[in-house]
C-alpha cells in the first residue's frame, strides 16, 4: 500500500482535474450533460485510479490501475482537442491543459515501467 498523496503524478493529475472543472464552467449550458460531464469524469478518473491502485496490496494491481489512468488521460486528451475544435476553450486554456495531460501521460508511463521492472 502506498500513500497516493505522496505521488507527484497523483498531485499533477488532481491539479489537472481542478483546472478542467474551472475551464469547463464556461461551456454552454446544453453541454452540461454531454461534453462538460464527460471531460470532468475522465479528468477525475486519472487521480481516482491512481489512488485506488495505491490502496491495493500488490504492485501488479497498482500497475493495472495506472493503465486505466492512462486510458482516462488519453480520453481527456481527445476531449480537450474536441473542445478546442468546437471553440469551447480559449487557446491559452487548451494549451495549458494539453501540456498537463501530456506530462501526466509521461509520468504514468515512467511509473508503470518502474513498477514492471521491480516485479
Amino acid at each position: 500500500m502506498k500513500d497516493f498523496r505522496e505521488l507527484n503524478v497523483w498531485e499533477k493529475s488532481h491539479g489537472l482535474t481542478l483546472k478542467i472543472y474551472k475551464a469547463t464552467s464556461n461551456f454552454p449550458r446544453e453541454e452540461v450533460y454531454g461534453l462538460t460531464s464527460q471531460i470532468r469524469r475522465a479528468g477525475a478518473s486519472i487521480p481516482t485510479n491512481i489512488a485506488e491502485g495505491c490502496g491495493r496490496s500488490r504492485d501488479t494491481e497498482l500497475a493495472r490501475f495506472l493503465e486505466i489512468a492512462m486510458g482516462s488521460a488519453s480520453e481527456v486528451e481527445y476531449l480537450l482537442l474536441l473542445s478546442n475544435d468546437l471553440n469551447l476553450l480559449n487557446s491559452s486554456d487548451y494549451e495549458n491543459l494539453m501540456s498537463d495531460v501530456i506530462e501526466i501521460k509521461r509520468m504514468l508511463t515512467s511509473f508503470f515501467k518502474k513498477l514492471k521492472a521491480d516485479c
